[in-house]
């Protein structure tokens, strides 16, 4: 039986978009390829994703000068449109991502399990700045 102590980390924002369009711009893989990178020398330059329960993803995240790239993958375990998404990453770390309307705004909670090669710090920064990236985008495409 496993412990109920794992450490998890959690990013959050408020999306100046209503609800259904922030779940939009974060299901489909041409919106996906234009947020889903922590920093500006990075890209997604390809994405697939079947957004519901047992749907697979996988993000193509990569170094724009072409040094490094790796897939970001796994398999949904619960989808409840504009509400809930929560997936199994590939290594088996598990992430819970919340949307929740607040009129025009909507709230997202992401919260997930590091990995173990990089600091909390790291991942949180790395997590959040995505997070930011896709806050970005939906709002200058509302």
């Amino acid at each position: 039986m496993e412990t109920a102590d794992k450490t998890t980390i959690t990013v959050e924002s408020v999306v100046n978009a209503p609800i259904a369009r922030v779940w939009e711009l974060w299901g489909k893989p041409e919106h996906i390829t234009q947020w889903a990178h922590a920093s500006d020398d990075w890209h997604a330059p390809h994405a697939e994703n079947d957004l519901r329960t047992n749907g697979l993803f996988k993000t193509t995240m990569a170094a724009k000068d072409g040094s490094f790239s790796f897939d970001f993958e796994g398999v949904y375990t619960n989808v409840i449109e504009h509400s809930l998404i929560e997936y199994a990453v590939a290594d088996g770390r598990k992430v819970n991502i919340t949307f929740k309307s607040l009129g025009n705004t909507t709230q997202i909670i992401e919260t997930f399990e590091p990995e173990e090669m990089n600091s909390l710090e790291m991942q949180r920064g790395g997590w959040q700045a995505i997070l930011d990236n896709f806050k970005k985008y939906a709002e200058a495409n509302v």
